[in-house]
C-alpha cells in the first residue's frame, strides 16, 4: 500500500487548481492494483481571496460542486482521497444575533473518499487561525469567514483507521489524543502552514503529535508564494512515524511525496510502551 502527499501551490483559480491536481494524479507513480492513499493540502481548490469567494464556492447538502469534482477524481484515478479542504455552508448558530451574520460563515471541510468516489466521512476544522504573524499578511482571522467544527472524525480504510485534522489543529494535543482514543492509527493533516510559523514549529509539532499518539502523521502542506505573493507557505510536506522519525519529506516545489509503510512497527511500539493505558488524566472532551 502506498501513501502519497501532494504538495501544492494553490491560488484563487479553482479550475487551475483542479487541473493541477488531476495532472498530478495522471502522473502518480504507482504499481498496478496497489491501493493508493492520496492526501491534498488545506485550501487545495481555493486559496485566499475575499470572503465572498468562499461563499460563492461553498457547498451544501444538495449542491456541492467542489466535493463532486474531488469525488470524481478519486473514482477516475482509483485512489483513497483525503481531499484537502473546501468551503461548506455552516448551519446558522442558534444564538446568532442576525440571519445575515449566520449566513456569512462557512466550514473549512475535509472530505475523505474511497477509490469508488464514495464519501467515507468528513471533518470540519475545529481550531481557527486568528493570530498575528511576522510575515507579509501579518494578521490572520479565519473566524471572520469560517465557523468552527463541532466533532472529531476517524474513518475506517484499508490503510488503517485514519483520524482527520487540519493545519492549526496541530498545536492542540488534546485533539490528537482524542483521535487516538477513537482508534486512529494514522492522522492526516491537510495544511497551509505559513513560512514563518512552519520554519519555527512544523516539524517539531508533527514529531511531537506522532510520538504522543503513537500514530503515523501525514502532513500535506502548501508551498511557495500564492496570489502574486500575498501569502507564503512553508512546504516540507512530511510523513512521521510513531517513534518520531521523519520517513519522508518534500522541502520545496510542488509534486508528490511517497512512502510505503509497514504498520507492524507501530504495533510493536504500542506494545512495548503502552502510553495509552498508562495515562492517568481524564479523556479530552470538546467544549461547546
Amino acid at each position: 500500500m502506498q501513501w502519497n502527499l501532494l504538495q501544492c501551490q494553490s491560488s484563487k483559480d479553482v479550475q487551475a487548481n483542479l487541473s493541477f491536481i488531476e495532472s498530478q494524479l495522471k502522473q502518480l507513480p504507482r504499481e498496478p492494483d496497489e491501493p493508493q492513499l492520496v492526501v491534498l493540502p488545506e485550501c487545495s481548490l481555493l486559496f485566499g481571496g475575499h470572503e465572498s469567494e468562499q461563499l460563492k464556492y461553498a457547498g451544501s447538502q444538495d449542491d456541492n460542486p467542489l466535493a463532486d469534482a474531488l469525488s470524481k477524481l478519486a473514482k477516475q484515478y482509483q485512489v483513497y482521497l483525503i481531499a484537502g479542504t473546501i468551503p461548506y455552508k455552516a448551519e446558522p448558530p442558534q444564538n446568532a444575533d442576525t440571519a445575515d451574520n449566520a449566513k456569512s460563515k462557512v466550514y473549512s471541510r475535509c472530505y475523505a473518499f474511497d477509490d469508488k468516489g464514495q464519501t467515507l466521512g468528513h471533518y470540519d476544522k475545529i481550531h481557527l487561525f486568528d493570530v498575528e504573524v511576522a510575515d507579509g499578511t501579518r494578521s490572520y482571522r479565519e473566524s471572520d469567514t469560517f465557523a468552527a467544527g463541532e466533532r472529531i472524525t476517524v474513518i475506517d480504510t484499508p490503510f488503517g483507521k485514519i483520524g482527520l485534522a487540519i493545519c492549526y489543529d496541530l498545536r492542540f494535543a488534546d485533539l490528537f489524543r482524542a483521535l487516538r482514543l477513537q482508534g486512529a492509527d494514522i492522522i492526516v493533516l491537510p495544511s497551509a502552514f505559513t513560512k514563518v510559523t512552519g520554519q519555527a514549529h512544523w516539524q517539531i509539532l508533527l514529531q511531537a503529535r506522532a510520538i504522543e499518539t503513537q500514530c503515523y502523521l501525514l502532513g500535506a502542506n502548501q508551498w511557495g508564494a500564492h496570489n502574486q505573493g500575498s501569502r507564503e507557505t512553508y512546504g516540507h510536506s512530511m510523513i512521521v512515524d510513531p517513534w518520531g522519525n521523519v520517513v519522508a519529506v518534500k522541502p520545496e516545489q510542488t509534486g508528490w511525496l511517497q512512502a510505503r509503510i509497514d504498520m507492524s512497527e507501530m504495533k510493536k511500539i504500542r506494545q512495548n510502551m503502552p502510553v495509552l493505558g498508562h495515562n492517568r488524566f481524564i479523556e479530552p472532551k470538546l467544549t461547546p
